[in-house]
């Protein structure tokens, strides 16, 4: 990803002025060599470091600005050859200048709508804005845009994407922004303000899990991957609506709302339409800019449902990455959390933050010597050449629009140097698809074990019955929570025990899978996340049946002729082995930076001050 930068001429020879190029200079607060700086491994902002600390920094520029005039061959040159840019042989203002663009570091104007987390950082670095800017901004477009009808549209809505906002946010900010003032830039979440699906518990907002029923479950203590984010700097600004209880797509919810009323989340894109779910309110709000990055969780599709819906980037983790410990459960055989966002790369830094075994999941303890020091490492525009990609040709809709953007991808993914194949599917891969999503035979169980270990005691509805009981709930699902409560232990057993027959069939599943992938040599498979706003077959239930990860990326959008939705946002999702979300992320992010196809939702411009 190559920032934003304000261009500049250089105006003398001066060292000083040759810093000044591209608007760099030394950060402020930035002085110490030896601040402590979480990794951000992007090839782009590494490779021309001088001095081995896998970024550039004033320390680089110093070097190469002392080696001016230096020439190929001599031990001048060759200590910084690196930063020769123009490879002419020559160290030159101009490699200066090159090397300069390559700092988090930019003095040129900010414009926070489709802000990344690294153009907040480049600004943060130089002054330009501060933590509590972008928090304050940020609860300005909430109070804006969230709850008001926006489109003139006659069945235009309003986003309702975010249940509520943090009191503590300028406080936090203002604590990165001190950070930041006495030990530079330490992580690429500081002063973040980052919004998280309101089944992640935190210690200064309510959880509700979108049911009116738990308006007072106020934890007291965060998530596991909610304090790995504050750990990291981030700002936790607002929690994001969802489906009741993460159930399904629709994104209906009654938290905050009288016994009997609820409300659906919109898509910024088109407002009639839903922002997709379960975690429609985090795709909603990231989509709107209303938040620099968000969390959601995916049982069946609910990170990448909302996110091919809003033109985002999500990444659905393998189930073993990212702990659910605090975390309001729909079935822990297929629950994981991770990031949606505006772009393959603030997805890479987010996921950076939230990964660790957890002793609270055992499942988390898979993961050890298999995680990357940064997922950031993997951003490489060119991560497509030489790979091998396959497709299942059932998996593509015949719509108009899918086949049109399916069509470019496949051309695009080759002309950055992937063979694409289709690929016959073994038999047992059908099974593999029809499997069903674990929330009826597990949300009782798993539900009450939330219940036991992190429910505030101020809630009385603590059962499925008492939810019922309450009025404050979806009351058109009464019958999906019956049968719900209604599972024994005994049948719970018997599907997600160590031996029940879901626990069976997504270990099968990922065998057979992985076998694909190695059986004809594949680095990834890759299909469409969804249609123009509807899901399609059962091309979500790949990624959870088999535990295996998924990054789903904008491929394009509807238009008139294919007389579908205009103007809906349809995905590609890469489908991999498990604890290989490198390799996903690379993939994804070479498509990306060919493409560019995520477009912001023009009902949701910069605010007028």
């Amino acid at each position: 990803m190559t920032p934003r930068r304000r261009t500049a001429t250089v105006a003398a020879t001066s060292i000083i002025s040759a810093l000044a190029v591209g608007g760099l200079v030394v950060a402020p607060g930035a002085a110490a060599d030896d601040a402590p700086v979480a990794a951000f491994l992007a090839p782009y902002y590494t490779e021309l470091d001088l001095t081995g600390d896998d970024q550039v920094t004033a320390a680089d520029l110093e070097l190469v600005s002392a080696a001016l005039g230096a020439t190929s061959p001599s031990a001048e040159f060759d200590a910084v050859a690196t930063a020769d840019v123009d490879a002419d042989g020559v160290i030159t203002v101009a490699d200066v200048a090159a090397v300069s663009q390559r700092a988090i570091y930019d003095d040129g104007e900010f414009q926070l709508v489709e802000a990344s987390a690294v153009d907040m950082q480049a600004a943060m670095n130089a002054g330009v804005v501060s933590s509590v800017d972008l928090t304050t901004d940020y609860l300005a477009r909430i109070a804006a845009y969230d709850t008001a009808k926006v489109d003139p549209a006659a069945d235009g809505r309003p986003l309702h994407s975010i249940i509520t906002t943090n009191d503590e946010a300028l406080a936090a900010a203002a604590a990165a922004d001190a950070t930041r003032a006495s030990q530079g830039m330490t992580s690429m979440l500081l002063g973040v303000p980052i919004a998280v699906k309101d089944n992640y518990d935190t210690l200064d907002m309510p959880t509700t899990a979108g049911c009116g029923c738990w308006d007072a479950n106020q934890t007291d203590d965060d998530a596991t991957m909610v304090a790995g984010l504050r750990d990291a700097g981030a700002v936790i600004l607002a929690k994001a609506s969802l489906d009741e209880f993460a159930y399904g797509f629709a994104s209906e919810y009654t938290a905050g709302q009288p016994a009997g009323q609820t409300t659906l989340v919109a898509s910024p894109y088109v407002t009639s339409r839903t922002a997709g779910g379960s975690s429609g309110g985090t795709g909603a709000a990231i989509a709107a800019n209303l938040a620099g990055i968000g969390f959601g969780t995916d049982t069946g599709g609910s990170i990448r449902i909302p996110s091919s819906y809003n033109q985002l980037v999500g990444v659905r983790p393998t189930v073993g990455l990212t702990s659910r410990t605090g975390i309001v459960p729909l079935a822990l055989s297929q629950d994981t959390g991770g990031p949606l966002a505006r772009s393959v790369t603030d997805a890479a830094i987010a996921l950076d933050a939230v990964t660790g075994v957890d002793a609270s999941d055992p499942v988390t303890a898979e993961q050890q010597g298999r995680v990357p020091t940064s997922y950031t490492a993997a951003l490489d525009p060119t991560a497509l050449e030489g790979t091998r990609i396959g497709y299942v040709a059932s998996m593509v809709s015949t719509d108009a629009t899918t086949q049109r953007l399916f069509a470019a991808s496949l051309a695009t993914l080759r002309a950055q140097g992937a063979t694409v194949v289709a690929v016959t599917p073994p038999a047992g891969f059908a099974r593999v698809l029809s499997e069903s999503s674990g929330s009826t035979n597990e949300f009782a169980h798993d539900l009450a074990a939330y219940t036991r270990d992190h429910l505030a005691p101020e809630v009385t509805a603590r059962t499925i019955p008492e939810i019922q009981a309450s009025g404050r709930y979806v009351q058109s699902r009464a019958s999906i929570y019956t049968a719900r409560a209604a599972v024994t232990e005994a049948q719970y057993q018997a599907w997600a025990g160590p031996t029940g027959s879901h626990t069976t069939q997504i270990a099968a599943g990922q065998q057979l899978v992985t076998g694909m992938l190695d059986g004809g040599d594949l680095d990834a498979l890759i299909y469409p996340s969804a249609v123009a706003y509807n899901s399609f077959s059962t091309n979500m239930r790949l990624s959870p049946n088999t535990g295996m990860p998924a990054v789903t990326v904008p491929m394009g959008q509807a238009i008139a002729a294919d007389a579908t939705v205009t103007g809906a946002g349809i995905n590609l999702e890469f489908l991999g082995r498990d604890y290989d979300e490198s390799t996903l992320i690379g993939l994804g992010y070479a498509f990306e930076q060919a493409t560019h196809a995520r477009t912001s939702p023009a009902l949701y411009g910069p605010l007028t001050k």
